[in-house]
């Protein structure tokens, strides 16, 4: 990281006005030190990478660690825009270029003059917009929509995307001319699995953040089982995944340690209605047993495993078996001394 501490001191600033990269893995340091080269040379650069590796934050590290620093840094999701909406997003219109276009606009183009544009999801440009944007790095020119005067502009490029462009190319959905622009150096991302070492390292820091916004006295400590869980998990939402599954554990834990993670909040704590009751009832349809007493066992099991499951809490052991928690301390009276 010397490189990096070296840079900012000719460039002028400290590493507290970067945007936040955090990681301890070979694979981190690697791409950082990558990233802080191609900052230093005026060349369009592409970023490829899955969906939640951080893409954004990539670009922002390379536009304040480049010469461009104290310009602008203008970013646009192309895959968020219609094809007529994103030509005029990117390089403006004139008065009366299409319905509703009262006045001139200037586009993202002129926006980022002299600093840094992002285009997130570069792949999906239309092949139209496409040759507008080589125009643009070729020429370093452009013309606004329903105008026939060029402008000029001073920007460099930063395109983004998760796609496998030279083989869109291949397939004659992407301009080669405008991939060899792009392309001076191309950074891949890693996704969290190939960044092992960095994944409870983020989570705590995930956590220390989500308990300091919810006010909690402390940061909840994340037991054995909760971090080996962490680690054996494939991500494949990556660093964003990370982030949401260790918020809400924090939010849901109240401040406790958190025992348990819940990867997938869309589990149905209802589960199937007719294969939950098959198996329910499979178990508890010993012959000649009246109803009340199969109703008492299946009640008592499940009041027995969701409280085992949540260490005894009851709350989560609450939210476990689909209950209020009202409804839970009703259930836990009644068979209290049973349990």
């Amino acid at each position: 990281m010397t490189a990096h501490m070296d840079q900012e001191k000719e460039l002028g600033f400290d590493m507290a006005s970067l945007p936040e990269a955090l990681g301890v893995s070979e694979a981190f340091f690697d791409f950082q030190q990558r990233l802080s080269e191609v900052a230093k040379i005026e060349r369009p650069v592409l970023i490829i990478g899955e969906r939640g590796t951080g893409k954004e934050l990539a670009a922002s590290r390379l536009h304040y660690l480049s010469q461009r620093w104290q310009g602008p840094l203008v970013a646009l999701n192309c895959a968020a825009l219609a094809e007529s909406v994103l030509e005029s997003e990117l390089f403006g219109h004139e008065a009366g270029a299409f319905t509703g276009a009262a006045k001139r606009r200037a586009g993202r183009f002129e926006a980022a003059e002299g600093g840094t544009l992002f285009l997130d999801e570069i792949g999906l440009v239309s092949m139209t917009v496409q040759e507008k944007i080589l125009r643009a790095v070729e020429y370093g020119a452009f013309q606004r929509v329903g105008g026939s005067n060029s402008v000029n502009v001073d920007v460099r490029i930063v395109g983004a995307t998760n796609a496998d462009l030279p083989g869109l190319a291949a397939e004659g959905k992407f301009k080669r001319d405008l991939l060899d622009r792009l392309s001076f150096d191309v950074l891949y991302l890693p996704p969290l699995r190939a960044r092992a070492e960095d994944v409870e390292h983020l989570a705590r820091h995930f956590a220390a953040s989500m308990a300091q916004e919810l006010g909690l006295p402390g940061v909840p400590e994340f037991s054995s089982g909760a971090i080996q869980s962490l680690n054996t998990y494939d991500w494949p939402g990556n660093i964003r995944e990370l982030k949401n599954v260790v918020e809400r554990s924090v939010y849901r834990s109240a401040g406790a340690r958190i025992e348990r993670i819940e990867f997938d909040p869309f589990v149905n704590p209802y589960g199937d209605g007719e294969e939950r009751s098959t198996a329910e009832f499979e178990s508890l349809s010993e012959a000649g047993k009246p109803l009340p007493e199969r109703v008492k066992d299946l009640e008592l099991a499940s009041l027995r495993d969701a409280m085992r499951e949540a260490s005894f809490k009851q709350v989560e052991a609450a939210r476990l078996l689909g209950l209020g928690y009202h409804q839970f301390r009703n259930l836990y009276r009644k068979y209290k001394d049973e349990l």
